[in-house]
């Protein structure tokens, strides 16, 4: 049987694996020892398994990973997200959808100190669902703006994804994160749009809160300053040269206990449960990572993505077109599986692919960031759509319902992303002048 054979048999095995609900990581790891030793051997598969988890996790590039879900965890166990939507909520309250458009704000910013969605949609729903079920909000709509609001974790730096990207492919994470700023603004931006759209339509779904007074504006912005100077440092010192993504990441994971242990009355459980739940992430996403360079390495030698890389070449011509597929792949697979696992196990096979058609890598990265979010809030199984059902206790049809019009808006921000390539690239540009 020939490499390429194996190859598309591995392919086949590992997604039966994945929808037999078996650990992406485990499944990757399995099927690509297994894939290697067919072609290249049974002892250059075990010299392979010998060498690779040491040589991947003693690069320190890694760390990176650990300190961001840790910087995450800080701020999550600290309970920042209450004063980030009590501030933007004492501002935009008052508006028709004001506190809609309030938890998408609030998400942006959580996003920007948190760096997972679906850890920003759990906090958003605690905090803002009750909230608007105070208010008398549409269930569609509390839970469309929070499930999709929450999707800004992997796409508003710092990300763990963008780190990953970067890692796996050879750019500058600092690039990367450079690259999310103005398109996650954007997103921001349409997201408050589709809120205003809807209220505008059908008013008694978002009605309108109470006016705060000047006084109260202006005392709710002291609550968040720890938040905005620990964004400021840790990506500022980034885009300056100041940081090493590594040390921007303690700097910032630092930073964000002293935050808690500031903020919170039992320091003991909230040092306890930040390190415990950072372990268990820190795990799993490593598991991921070693299945995913094992797998990586099983493709490579099945010669696949040049081998695709050659037949697809061979027969379109347009770089669109190509782009155009592989991200709705990532989409595709977006509706199964977590935007970590998609990234590891996709950009191996198509990265040759988007090199050959000299596709710009950061472009590339922030559009697959971009797509493999919008899975994470497509029917019918979305994973964001799961917490927040979970979240709100509602029925998931509202779920569905509510998040129809965000998903439309992801549409619009994708296509202008590929219209606009200098959003994403223009802030990167000025970094490397």
């Amino acid at each position: 049987m020939s490499p390429i054979s194996i190859g598309c048999i591995g392919i086949l095995v590992l997604i039966i694996a994945i929808f037999l609900r078996m650990p992406i990581g485990m499944a990757m790891l399995a099927v690509g020892a297994a894939g290697f030793a067919a072609i290249s051997g049974v002892d250059a598969a075990l010299g392979l398994l010998r060498g690779v988890p040491y040589e991947t996790f003693a690069n320190p590039t890694y760390a990176v990973v650990c300190l961001f879900l840790l910087m995450g965890n800080f701020a999550f166990k600290s309970g920042i997200s209450n004063e980030l939507f009590a501030c933007v909520n004492t501002w935009l309250g008052r508006l028709r959808g004001g506190l809609a458009i309030a938890t998408v704000a609030a998400c942006g910013g959580f996003a920007a100190i948190c760096g997972s969605s679906v850890a920003c949609a759990v906090t958003m729903g605690v905090v803002a669902f009750p909230e608007m079920r105070k208010f008398n909000y549409a269930n569609t709509l509390a839970t469309g703006c929070i499930a999709a609001g929450g999707t800004l974790g992997i796409l508003i730096p710092p990300s763990t994804v963008m780190v990953l990207y970067g890692i796996i492919t050879g750019q500058s994470i600092g690039d990367m994160f450079m690259a999310g700023f103005i398109p996650g603004l954007i997103q921001i931006a349409l997201y408050m749009a589709v809120v205003r759209f809807w209220v505008k339509r059908r008013p008694a779904d978002g009605p309108a809160g109470q006016s705060a007074p000047l006084k109260d504006k202006l005392r709710s912005l002291t609550r968040v300053w720890s938040i905005v100077l620990l964004f400021s440092v840790v990506i500022g010192g980034l885009y300056l040269g100041v940081f090493s993504p590594n040390e921007a990441a303690g700097v910032g994971a630092f930073g964000a206990l002293l935050i808690g242990l500031g903020r919170c009355k039992n320091r003991f459980a909230f040092l306890r449960d930040s390190l415990e739940d950072s372990v268990k992430t820190s795990g799993m996403c490593f598991m991921i990572v070693l299945g995913a360079m094992i797998f990586g390495y099983f493709l490579t030698v099945s010669r696949i993505p040049s081998e695709l890389s050659s037949v697809i070449a061979g027969v379109v011509e347009s770089p669109m077109l190509v782009l155009c597929g592989v991200l709705l792949v990532m989409i595709i697979l977006g509706c199964f599986m977590d935007s970590m696992a998609i990234v590891l196990l996709t950009v191996p096979i198509f990265f040759p692919l988007i090199e050959a058609y000299h596709i710009n890598p950061i472009w590339f990265g922030i559009l697959v960031v971009r797509v493999t979010e919008i899975g994470l809030i497509t029917p019918p199984v979305g994973l964001n759509l799961f917490v927040i059902k979970g979240v709100a206790n509602v029925p998931m049809s509202s779920v569905f319902r509510g998040v129809m019009p965000f998903l439309a808006a992801d549409v619009i921000h994708v296509a202008i992303l590929m219209a606009f390539p200098i959003l994403s690239l223009w802030l990167p540009g000025l970094a490397g002048n």
